[in-house]
């Protein structure tokens, strides 16, 4: 898979932030990841109200995911980020998050949203994928 993030210098700088302006690819296979939260396996909310311990669960998730569909962080296009009750304080701790995710790779394009809830009031944030291989 080709993937090239577009970051024109005549804009203003998204990667320290934890995305790109736009992804681009050309790819055959689809991956459309449904938005992560912080459940384990046994439905446990990892984190509890720490919105740091519930980002590892969210993008441990997400890398099993992506994992078990023959995908890597470096192979996603496109990020959906979703906070509850959100404040760019929370940059701070969602930010990094992001970077860990991604590693040595750029970040794919990310929409961060402030939302009054999700579906099950434990969770703080949900995060959703779509990645393309080869």
């Amino acid at each position: 898979m080709s993937r090239d993030e577009v970051n024109p210098e005549s804009m203003y700088g998204t990667v320290e932030y934890g995305f790109s302006h736009a992804t681009t690819s050309t790819s055959p296979k689809t991956i459309h990841c449904s938005g992560q939260v912080a459940w384990d396996k046994d439905y446990t909310v990892v984190g509890g109200h720490d919105l740091a311990a519930q980002c590892a669960q969210v993008f441990k998730n997400l890398k099993e995911v992506l994992a078990a569909a023959g995908a890597t962080p470096a192979d996603v296009v496109r990020m959906r980020t979703y906070v509850v009750n959100y404040s760019p304080d929370k940059l701070e701790i969602i930010g990094p998050a992001i970077g860990a995710f991604y590693g040595d790779c750029l970040p794919a394009a990310n929409t961060l949203l402030g939302v009054a809830a999700l579906a099950m009031p434990e969770f703080l944030i949900e995060v959703e994928v779509t990645a393309m291989v080869d």
